[in-house]
């Protein structure tokens, strides 16, 4: 499908974030001509159209104080990967939850899931506490904590 310019130009003000504001429909309208409801209804359509696949939130959690963050690895398996899963992603403390595909032979692991904490040992008991809670105290997993921060941003299209 092409869009057409307003469309476009909607897009291209939305994809780097909307502001901070309590009306951000209103300021994205202001920029570019439109008004809040309009923008509010162009956003509804381009999604009912598949154009826009989802709107999604970038938290910039190391502002918050959650400086100690691990993505845990797990080997699942298969037959138990949408159970488990489904486990995992229900943890308050679980930001992200989702499969991949095994490299095998050195990576055998198919889930993966996001925990943030204000501290090494807090993440470690969340995680103890997700295993037993969860009954996961078969399935292997590795604990990696980033030892990096990279600038997380959406799609960008042109």
């Amino acid at each position: 499908m092409v869009l057409n310019d307003a469309d476009r130009s909607l897009v291209a003000e939305i994809q780097g974030g909307l502001p901070l504001s309590s009306h951000p429909y209103a300021e994205v309208g202001e920029r570019i001509g439109m008004e809040e409801q309009e923008v509010i209804e162009r956003i509804a359509r381009l999604q009912d159209e598949g154009i826009i696949k989802r709107l999604g939130i970038v938290v910039r959690h190391h502002e918050l104080g959650y400086t100690a963050n691990a993505m845990v690895v797990w080997d699942v398996p298969d037959e138990q990967l949408d159970e488990v899963g489904g486990k995992l992603g229900s943890e308050s403390c679980v930001t992200l939850c989702y499969q991949r595909p095994r490299c095998l032979p050195k990576w055998p692991y198919n889930l993966f899931s996001m925990i943030h904490g204000k501290d090494r040992q807090r993440v470690l008991n969340y995680i103890d506490t997700i295993i037993e809670s969860c009954g996961l105290e078969g399935i292997p997993h590795k604990v990696l904590f980033s030892g990096r921060r990279f600038k997380q941003r959406g799609a960008r299209y042109q």
